[in-house]
């Protein structure tokens, strides 16, 4: 296969999203399974959070260091030449400044797209709106200087914690606000964690416009 580029590798994965055809995305947390998935004829790879710290002796929830993080990642797109998608969770990042050097990090570890929630790691409560659309906004600026189109998967966690809102309506009508101001603050894709109830989805997809990523659990 011939090598191409980051940015090419990029804009394949965005392309995988709007092809019309569901995209299967299996979570891999070493170069050995993005090996393996690479041979099964994949078309991308992602990371997920908690396998990726499990397997280095951590618990879920920006435990594993960074540094850590980004040693795994360069060797996942290093190992395979299809695109690699990262779990980064909230961004590892407590401040703008740190947020912003985190994601050029990324870029140099050679992964094409992120999965980035709306959880606050220091309260385990959700941001507000504002403030994660302001993080998105952020990411998409670091991204568009370095003239890189990486992928904004946009993770609201709404339903880990549905105790804080009255129902099933009201639930749903967080997400869906959610979902069209992070599509206007930059993401190119949204991510409905813990539920996959096909009625809701349908929904979503159709308020929302956005492709949508939901766990096949």
């Amino acid at each position: 296969m011939k090598n191409i580029t980051q940015k090419e590798k990029a804009l394949n994965f965005s392309e995988l999203h709007h092809s019309g055809k569901l995209l299967i995305l299996p979570n891999i947390w070493d170069p050995i399974g993005a090996l393996l998935l690479e041979r099964l004829e994949y078309p991308a790879v992602a990371t997920a959070s908690a396998s990726v710290a499990y397997a280095n002796g951590y618990n879920d929830g920006e435990n594993i260091p960074f540094r850590d993080l980004l040693k795994l990642l360069k060797k996942i797109t290093s190992s395979i030449t299809i695109p690699v998608t990262a779990d980064i969770e909230s961004g590892y990042a407590d401040n703008d400044s740190q947020l912003q050097k985190n994601i050029l990090l990324l870029l140099d570890a050679g992964i094409v797209g992120i999965n980035f929630e709306d959880t606050d790691k220091k309260t385990k409560a959700l941001l507000s709106i504002e403030t994660q659309c302001k993080r998105i906004r952020l990411i998409r600026k670091v991204a568009d200087e370095k003239d890189f189109p990486i992928f904004i998967n946009a993770r609201t966690d709404v339903y880990v914690y549905e105790n804080d809102f009255a129902g099933e309506s009201a639930k749903l009508t967080e997400v869906i606000k959610r979902g069209l101001a992070y599509k206007e603050a930059g993401a190119d894709g949204f991510f409905l964690i813990v539920m996959n109830r096909e009625d809701a989805i349908e929904q979503i997809i159709a308020s929302v416009d956005l492709p949508l990523n939901v766990s096949a659990i």
